[in-house]
């Protein structure tokens, strides 16, 4: 169904804008995406939003016109707003014009199928949202099965890690759990553990890496507890050439998978 609202304290639009909070997300079980390009990789990824929101009296983008197709041939709703109401939502002052709220998708470990991928990465109580985003536009990038988020990760859903995933929040599996249940799965078939680290000779290009490789990234300011660097099958670390001792946690995920692909492809 297709309607306008036009007031702030409609409680569809208050409804809709504490979504930006944590505890109704996981309440509600939906999420906040925003923008042209991110919702149009939804769509591609088959999924189509629950309620798209759009400005009134403008003319769609194609591509919006085809979200917003599916969306009501999915049975959603599309609601016409005003320009001001989408920024309360989005939180920003210069709001794209399209906004969709979607089901989170998260996975549990035991319905995860490792041999869908050569790679998988693992986040382990990461802080910053723009970093996990980063790193699910890198799972993407590299054709990852998906990121397993170990331990109190910040909210893979949240509107910023959505924003900073650009349309990757669709296109990667999410799993969550934590680190003695995802060892204990691990273990229970093939993969091969890999962490970075400060603690170890063994530089990352020196290794041959076998597949499923599980790339194991730390929190950004602690790195990964020494109880799970012993737990991994084998620690690696990039050359640092200038004063910085570590490179940010997106960062070395990003060149860590690179490494494991470009060893993928030239086998």
């Amino acid at each position: 169904m297709r309607h306008q609202i036009t007031g702030f304290s409609n409680p569809t639009i208050k409804r809709l804008r504490s979504l930006r909070e944590k505890k109704h997300r996981k309440r509600e079980g939906l999420f906040l995406a925003e923008g042209l390009r991110i919702l149009t990789e939804a769509l591609d990824s088959g999924r189509t939003p629950k309620i798209l929101v759009v400005v009134e009296d403008s003319e769609l983008h194609p591509l919006a016109q085809k979200i917003e197709a599916a969306t009501l041939a999915g049975g959603g709703d599309v609601i016409e707003t005003s320009e001001a109401i989408i920024a309360k939502l989005s939180g920003k002052s210069n709001p794209q014009s399209i906004i969709g709220i979607y089901p989170d998708h998260p996975v549990p470990l035991d319905a995860l199928d490792r041999s869908a991928a050569n790679i998988w990465l693992v986040a382990q109580a990461l802080r910053d949202p723009g970093n996990l985003g980063t790193i699910l536009r890198t799972g993407d990038a590299v054709g990852a099965g998906g990121l397993i988020l170990i331990d109190d990760c910040v909210d893979p859903f949240s509107v910023e890690a959505v924003r900073a995933s650009m349309g990757a929040i669709f296109t990667q599996t999410i799993s969550q759990a934590r680190w003695p249940d995802f060892l204990e799965w691990l273990r229970s078939g093939p993969g091969e553990l890999v962490g970075t680290s400060l603690n170890t000779d063994k530089d990352y290009q020196s290794v041959q890496y076998k597949a499923p490789t599980f790339l194991v990234v730390g929190n950004e300011a602690q790195g990964l507890p020494e109880e799970y660097e012993a737990a991994c099958d084998t620690l690696v670390k990039m050359p640092m050439m200038g004063k910085a001792d570590s490179l940010n946690a997106a960062v070395a995920a990003s060149v860590m998978a690179y490494e494991v692909l470009n060893q993928n492809r030239h086998r």
